[in-house]
C-alpha cells in the first residue's frame, strides 16, 4: 500500500514556533512569528547598552554614591557634644557609614574646621558665628537648647543683667562659644569689660568654687559648664541665687539667636521645692551644621540619628521637639527642609540604605535622561526595517547591473548572464526575512522572473537574426 506523501504546504514547525504556539494565544502567533528576534536584538541591543552607559556615567559623575566615611567636630572629651557624637557614630554604623569623632574646644573650633574642610559636620551654638564665616555651610536643623544660667551672690533679688554692673563675673573661658554669646548679652545690657565690670574667663569648676568662696559675684554657665549636678549644688547653696530673666522676651527680640524657656517650680528638687517659683531663662539653640556639599542621603541619615539622640523628653524640652527645622545663623539646607516636610523617601523606608541610595540616584538621573532617550527610541522601528531591507535591496542592485548587460550581450554573454541570474535567484530564495517582509521577497522574485524573461526573449531574437 503506498504511503501518503508528506504535506508540503505546511512545513515542520521549528522549536521557536512550537514554544510560541504553546505559550501565546492563537491571535498572537502570526504577530510573534512575523518578527525577526535576531535582528530586533541586534538593533535594540546597542541602543540599550548606550542607554545603560549614559545612565551609569551620569550617576557616577553627576550624582555619585554617598561617601562611607564622615567626620564630626564635637567638643571636649566627656562633653555633651562629644557624648552625642558617640551615639551618632553607633547609629550610622548600622547602615555601614563610619563616623570619625573629633574632639574640639567647642563651637568656634568646630566652625573653623568646617570652614577649612577638616570636618563634614559639627555642633555650633547659635549666635557665635560671624556672618563672614557662614558661606559654604548649611544647617541640618536645631538639635537642642543650650540654656543660660546666671548664678549670683547676695540678698538682693536680681532679674536683669544690667543689675550686675560693677560686679566680678565669670562668663566662660576665652575662645569658647559661650563667652562670645555672653559678651554680646552683657553688651546689650550696657555692661562691658574694663568699663563697668570685670568679666573673667574661669573654667566652669573654678568659677563655681570662686563663687561659693565669695571671690566673684556672679557666674554665667551654659551647656557643658552647667551640668545638672553643678546646677543642683548652686541652687541648694543658701547664699547663691539663680537669676530669672524678667527681660527674657526683650532679649529674645534683641538677639535672634535666643529663645525663652521656663524652668518649672520644683524641677531641680521637688521635695525641697527648688526652684521655689518658675524661672524664666534664655537659651540659644545648638545647630547641626554641615558643609553644603554633604550628600543628600547622608543628610537624611544624620537627621534620623539626631531624632533618635535628641528627641526624648528633657527638663527643658518636650518629646519630639528636636531635631527641628529651625536655624538662626545658617540657612537650612534644601535636603533637610525636604526631609522635615516629607520625611524619608520611599526607597529609604522600605530598602537597605545602600540599595535605596542606588535606586534613588538612578531615578534622579533617569527622569531627565528619559526626556532625551524617548525620542531616540522612535528610531528603533526605522532601524529594524532598514536592517531587514538591507538584505533585500542589494539583490535589486545585482538585477539592475545584469539588466544593463543585456544591451551588448553576445551568445557567450547570454550563458554568463543566465548563470549570474541563477545565482541571484538562488540567493533570493535563500533569504530569510520576517513574515511582515515576505511581500517584498515575492516582488523581488517577480523582478527576477521579469529579467529572466527578457534574457530569454533577447536570446530568441538573436537566434532568429543570425545567418543559417
Amino acid at each position: 500500500m503506498p504511503q501518503p506523501s508528506p504535506d508540503r504546504t505546511h512545513p515542520p514547525l521549528t522549536f521557536r514556533r512550537k514554544v510560541v504556539r504553546k505559550v501565546l494565544p492563537a491571535r498572537f502567533h502570526a504577530r510573534v512569528e512575523s518578527v525577526s528576534w535576531r535582528d530586533m536584538a541586534l538593533v535594540i541591543g546597542p541602543v540599550l547598552l548606550l542607554m545603560v552607559g549614559l545612565v551609569a556615567g551620569a550617576i557616577w559623575w553627576l550624582n555619585p554614591a554617598p561617601p562611607k566615611t564622615l567626620t564630626i567636630s564635637t567638643g571636649p572629651e566627656g562633653s555633651a557634644f562629644h557624648r552625642h557624637a558617640i551615639k551618632y557614630r553607633d547609629i550610622l554604623a548600622r547602615d555601614g557609614i563610619k563616623l570619625v569623632v573629633q574632639e574640639s574646644e567647642g563651637s568656634l573650633e568646630n566652625l573653623a574646621r568646617l570652614r577649612a574642610g577638616g570636618a563634614d559636620i559639627g555642633f555650633v551654638i547659635d549666635g557665635v558665628s560671624p556672618e563672614a564665616e557662614r558661606p559654604g555651610l548649611v544647617s541640618l536643623g536645631s538639635v537642642s537648647h543650650q540654656p543660660v544660667f546666671v548664678f549670683y551672690r547676695g540678698e538682693q533679688v536680681l532679674t536683669r543683667l544690667a543689675e550686675l554692673e560693677h560686679k566680678k563675673i565669670s562668663i566662660g573661658r576665652i575662645g569658647s562659644g559661650a563667652r562670645v554669646l555672653a559678651t554680646a548679652m552683657f553688651k546689650a545690657n550696657g555692661i562691658e569689660q574694663g568699663r563697668n565690670a570685670q568679666l573673667r574667663g574661669l573654667e566652669a569648676g573654678d568659677a563655681v568654687d570662686a563663687l561659693m568662696a565669695g571671690e566673684i559675684d556672679a557666674v554665667l554657665l551654659m551647656g557643658d559648664s552647667a551640668p545638672l549636678e553643678i546646677t543642683r549644688k548652686l541652687m541648694r547653696a543658701p547664699e547663691v541665687k539663680l537669676m530669672s530673666f524678667s527681660q527674657a522676651d526683650a532679649l529674645v527680640r534683641r538677639m535672634g539667636a535666643l529663645n525663652k524657656l521656663a524652668l518649672p517650680m520644683g524641677a531641680i528638687d521637688m521635695a525641697r521645692n527648688i526652684p521655689p517659683t518658675d524661672v524664666s531663662l534664655v537659651a540659644p539653640n545648638v545647630e547641626l551644621v554641615a558643609r553644603e556639599n554633604l550628600h543628600p542621603a547622608l543628610s537624611d541619615l544624620l537627621i534620623e540619628a539626631a531624632r533618635e539622640v535628641h528627641g526624648r523628653r528633657g527638663l527643658l524640652q518636650e518629646a519630639g521637639e528636636f531635631p527641628a527645622a529651625r536655624s538662626s545663623d545658617f540657612a537650612l539646607s534644601e535636603d533637610a527642609a525636604r526631609y522635615y516636610q516629607y520625611g524619608k523617601g520611599f526607597f529609604y523606608r522600605h530598602l537597605p540604605f545602600w540599595l535605596a541610595s542606588l535606586l534613588d540616584r538612578i531615578v534622579i538621573i533617569l527622569l531627565p535622561l528619559a526626556v532625551l532617550l524617548i525620542p531616540a527610541l522612535r528610531l528603533l522601528p526605522w532601524l529594524y526595517r532598514w536592517r531587514i531591507q538591507a538584505r533585500i535591496y542589494p539583490w535589486y542592485g545585482a538585477l539592475i547591473s545584469l539588466e544593463r548587460g543585456l544591451r551588448d550581450e553576445t551568445a557567450q554573454d547570454t550563458a554568463a548572464l543566465l548563470a549570474r541570474l541563477d545565482e541571484i535567484e538562488q540567493g533570493v530564495n535563500a533569504l530569510k526575512v520576517p513574515l511582515a517582509f515576505l511581500d517584498q521577497i515575492y516582488v523581488l522574485r517577480e523582478h527576477v522572473a521579469f529579467v529572466r524573461s527578457r534574457l530569454a526573449f533577447n536570446a530568441t531574437q538573436k537566434a532568429g537574426t543570425e545567418p543559417a
